[in-house]
């Protein structure tokens, strides 16, 4: 490996273009089907040597396996009255944020100081560490304010190249991606995928088996996808009642750029595979498709297809608000149809921490390892903490983004910042609430259970008058012990399965899962193929909403996220796995223009959750089921649904004059 840093642009491509590299010529692997033949050459010959957890199953070509089993497939769809079966491919798609990578690395004695436009600080901290061979006290990662992420700066880039060449350099030394190159260069983009599904019902509507193969496009390295085998199997078996269900997935190196975590990984693909293929059964059964998912969808109770009981969730109300609010005031038009798809999506409970103080004036700080990238929830601590102290949000300023002052934090990843974050602030003011409520009781001779933290005072419940100021105990505070405390708690335990699960990552049990429907008004243009979203209805139980306004902001963004995935976004590559359009000209995103009107219902079934209040995870959820419920619209329009993801106009109108091109190439069409 070569790289170059020079003091300007110009001089850093003339050395570029001085160094001489020699290519061995091998052949290019990009077909998913053909990477699994036994005579397919290996994109990794070394693969038995490379490190992987326990649980992993790989071979060959074949990165990470998981399989999902529950009863007997076989026999489930012996019995069923009719069996379908169907296949869709899904091509990759990239995050394209806003902001480009971008790393400045400085130098002082042994230590390093690096800003950089990561979604993950500590994960940053610790490739450094192993790359350079240096303590983590030496390492120093700072994130400015994040322009964007969706998934696609997680993970650990460039950070200990550019620390290597500030070594070197011995100054100051910055990286920032041109478009073409974020495009290119990075390790995380949506992974295509083909899936293969057959379903056996009864002829009462309900679910008999379900059998599915997902083959996963991993791209040259793994990053962080080895879990996603069993995140797509889930996503393809769905949130319903089946008694007998065997789901595998594969996740095979290709050629390609690599693979990660944007934004639900694996999700928005295998949902619109699945829940196309739910419209598609419903019609085999002349049942409405509304009224089909609510026969089969789980509610209180239920066991889902891979053995988990759930308890307190929302399907069903999000089914009936979603329906009901899309709900069109007029007659739709001969090319207009409304599409319904549910999704879902696990909470990740897991290890984080805060420290809360409040000083001598009353201005409380939070100090946290949490990372923002526009999602709005490192914000939302500030209202937990007031929250259990009584105090006002905007009386808290947030230290944050920087791995030298908060503790271990897994990242904005996962939907899981507020959950873990906001468990460990209010843990950590409960403890402050208990050491106000203390010096409250000495102050006004009463019990500390009988104390009450509200409005900037404390007081003794039933009689507000004989309270004193949060910022006198402040001061009282600082002259004998601070008001200051950690929190770490408990994450939220995963359930218990009643399963088989081949290749195990820890994603067939969801804490806290989340459940969406959304109900999508769209027009297809017939002539040309073209389909547009007009309206959006979404339904969604994240828990218990913490923060309404950014709730709203996560919801209409996903959206929009979805449409682009459904209907423009895709990666062409050539033979030889080189992506043809890596620009913005080439690759349609959405914009302001295309977005449709989003109308939103929060369903808050009450339940546990997997942080405070009764919280789940939000921010991945809306990108789930739009491309789906997008899809089933243009299948009523059209007649058929549309096999391949993003259904592009050429494709929605190859589709629609598939039957004739049939009958005119077999000779049997007529004149128009």
């Amino acid at each position: 490996m070569a790289a170059v840093a020079a003091a300007t642009l110009e001089q850093a491509h003339a050395a570029v273009d001085a160094i001489v590299v020699r290519y061995e010529e091998l052949d290019a692997i990009t077909d998913l089907e053909a990477a699994l033949r036994s005579d397919s050459p290996l994109v990794h010959p070394q693969w038995e040597s490379y490190e992987a957890t326990g649980d992993t199953v790989r071979d060959r070509n074949v990165c990470s396996f998981s399989s999902i089993t529950k009863g007997d497939v076989e026999a489930g769809l012996a019995e069923a009255d009719h069996v379908l079966t169907s296949r869709y491919e899904a091509d990759a798609s990239h995050a394209v944020p806003i902001e480009p990578r971008a790393i400045l690395a400085q130098w002082q004695g042994d230590k390093v100081t690096i800003w950089t436009t990561t979604q993950v600080p500590f994960d940053a901290r610790a490739g450094v560490c192993e790359t350079l061979g240096m303590a983590s006290n030496k390492v120093r990662i700072i994130v400015p304010h994040l322009g964007g992420g969706f998934g696609g700066k997680c993970g650990f880039h460039f950070e200990a190249h550019i620390a290597a060449l500030a070594r070197a350099a011995k100054r100051p030394v910055k990286l920032v991606f041109t478009r073409r190159e974020e495009f290119l260069a990075p390790d995380r983009r949506r992974e295509g995928m083909i899936v293969e599904l057959t379903t056996g019902v009864r002829s009462n509507g309900t679910i008999a088996a379900r059998k599915g193969r997902l083959l996963i496009d991993n791209g040259a390295y793994a990053a962080d996808a080895a879990f996603f085998p069993q995140l797509a199997a889930m996503h393809a078996a769905g949130p319903y009642k089946v008694d007998h269900v065997h789901i595998e997935a594969s996740l095979i190196y290709t050629n390609r750029q690599p693979s990660g975590s944007v934004r639900a990984p694996t999700a928005p693909q295998a949902c619109w595979a699945l829940e196309s293929h739910t419209d598609e059964l419903a019609h085999l059964l002349a049942m409405d498709p509304v009224a089909f998912r609510k026969l089969n969808c789980v509610a209180e109770g239920d066991t889902g297809v891979a053995g988990q009981v759930y308890d307190a969730i929302g399907l069903q109300a999000c089914i009936d608000a979603a329906v009901e609010n899309a709900t069109p005031a007029t007659e739709l038009g001969p090319d207009e149809a409304i599409g319904v798809a549910v999704g879902w999506w696990p909470s990740f409970p897991g290890a984080s921490g805060a420290i809360v103080r409040i000083d001598d004036d009353g201005c409380g700080q939070i100090v946290t390892g949490a990372q923002e990238c526009g999602t709005g929830a490192v914000m939302t601590l500030r209202y937990l903490a007031a929250e259990e102290l009584g105090m006002k949000p905007t009386d808290f300023e947030i230290v944050y983004q920087d791995t030298a002052a908060g503790p271990y934090d897994t990242g904005a990843t996962g939907s899981q910042t507020l959950i873990n974050n906001g468990r460990a602030v209010v843990g950590a003011s409960q403890r402050i609430a208990k050491q106000l409520r203390e010096l409250a009781a000495a102050e006004l001779e009463a019990n500390p259970d009988d104390i009450v933290l509200e409005a900037g005072v404390a007081y003794v419940a039933g009689t507000p008058a004989k309270s004193v100021s949060i910022v006198e105990l402040a001061g009282i505070a600082a002259g004998d012990r601070l008001l200051m405390a950690t929190g770490s708690e408990t994450p939220a335990p995963y359930p218990e399965l009643a399963t088989n699960c081949v290749g195990d990552q820890g994603v067939a049990a969801w804490a806290g899962p989340q459940f969406s429907c959304h109900a999508v008004h769209v027009r297809v243009d017939r002539e040309t193929g073209v389909a547009r979203v007009l309206d959006v209805s979404a339904a969604h139980d994240s828990g218990t909403i913490l923060n309404p306004l950014g709730a709203l902001g996560q919801i209409e963004g996903g959206i929009t996220m979805g449409i682009g995935q459904a209907l423009s976004e895709g990666t062409r590559y050539d033979d030889t796995g080189r992506q043809l359009n890596p620009g913005l000209l080439e690759y349609k995103l959405q914009t302001a223009a295309d977005t449709p009107t989003v109308r939103t219902c929060f369903i808050e079934p009450g339940g546990e959750g997997a942080g405070p209040r009764g919280a789940k995870g939000l921010a991945e959820a809306p990108n789930v089921a739009t491309a789906a419920a997008i899809s089933n619209a243009i299948a009523q329009v059209i007649g058929q649904p549309v096999r391949q993801l993003p259904m592009t106009a050429e494709r929605v109108w190859l589709t629609a004059n598939e039957l004739l091109h049939s009958e005119i190439s077999n000779g049997t069409g007529g004149e128009s």
